[in-house]
């Protein structure tokens, strides 16, 4: 199974540029999108170019903020929405298929923001969804994919030590909250298979950054240990645009 994720930054937004032509030029069996800023409707409407997809949706109380969705080819045998605390699913940040053999959870995490008036709630999320995950994989393993808003270590972003403990998505608590996940026994499928290579899934629109590489490796998918032997690639797509992100993607035999 061939599988995408990408913070879209706007579903109706990245459909304007190439995204539809994206996605079918890399034909993946699912695609999983964050910050897509519109209604399951909306997103439907949106993607209705491809459709040998089924699409299901989330989205924030807050009219174009945040907001997930799968687009599947394959018939899931259930999906489900957000992590049931009523704190945590007034914004759309979770989306569950069940498939055969494994949960597709696809995640936009909150932000800490650029005044980190955020940290204290990104704690308290990270802790909340790792238990979530944790009960899903007592049923069966799990996929998770998406906008993890964190780089884990210094490889992971152009400008470490001018950026740790100073910005959000490289302050200690939110490592920490990506250590928990790891702890956790689930595996980052891209430093599983390609432990020192440097690459990037976001960059500021500011002062050229992307066209300069300086960027942050911040979309991730994390499996349960036992699909480790299923995973086949693991891949950062830094030739698509359309978004301040690329998309990432995995291969699972």
């Amino acid at each position: 199974m061939k599988i995408i994720s990408f913070n879209v930054n706007g579903i109706r937004a990245a459909v304007n540029k190439t995204f539809i032509e994206d996605m079918r030029a890399q034909n993946p069996d699912v695609i999983c999108l964050q910050e897509t800023k519109a209604t399951p409707e909306q997103v439907a409407l949106a993607v209705a170019p491809l459709e040998e997809y089924q699409v299901f949706a989330n989205s924030a109380q807050r009219k174009g903020y945040s907001g997930t969705a799968i687009l599947t080819k394959i018939a899931p045998i259930s999906v489900s929405y957000d992590i049931n605390i009523e704190e945590h699913d007034q914004e759309g940040r979770v989306t569950c298929a069940e498939y055969e053999s494994f949960y597709l959870v696809t995640v936009y995490v909150p932000n800490s923001g650029s005044e980190l008036l955020r940290l204290n709630y990104r704690q308290k999320w990270d802790k909340a969804f790792l238990a979530y995950l944790k009960k899903l994989e007592n049923k069966k393993p799990v996929v998770v994919c998406g906008d993890f808003n964190v780089a884990h270590k210094a490889i992971d972003l152009a400008r470490p030590k001018e950026n740790y403990n100073k910005a959000a998505g490289f302050m200690q608590e939110e490592i920490d909250g990506m250590d928990g996940y790891l702890k956790a026994k689930f595996i980052d499928t891209f430093r599983a298979l390609q432990p020192s290579e440097v690459k990037y899934s976001w960059w500021s629109y500011r002062a050229g950054a992307r066209e300069k590489n300086i960027g942050w490796r911040i979309d991730y998918f994390l499996i349960s240990e036992s699909l480790l032997p299923s995973l086949k690639s693991a891949e950062i797509f830094n030739n698509i645009y359309g978004s301040d992100h690329c998309p990432v993607g995995v291969l699972l035999a």
